[in-house]
């Protein structure tokens, strides 16, 4: 695992760890705030993936050009 994925992996759990703290801070069972929490976690993760697989086919590709 590099070192980027680490720190990767570290900001998306303590963003996780946040939005779970926020929700349940939250006093409102109807809260707005819950939504708009749930809808960024998921934007985020989705790019965070995106960058992820560019990453992977990055390093796929200068493995590749190693070996040629």
């Amino acid at each position: 695992m590099t070192k980027q994925t680490k720190i990767l992996g570290g900001v998306l759990a303590g963003i996780a760890l946040g939005a779970i703290v926020a929700m349940v801070i939250s006093s409102d069972k109807d809260s707005a705030l819950k939504d708009k929490v749930g809808d960024w976690f998921c934007d985020l993760l989705d790019k965070s993936k995106d960058k992820i697989a560019g990453v992977a086919d990055a390093v796929k590709a200068q493995a590749d050009r190693i070996k040629a």
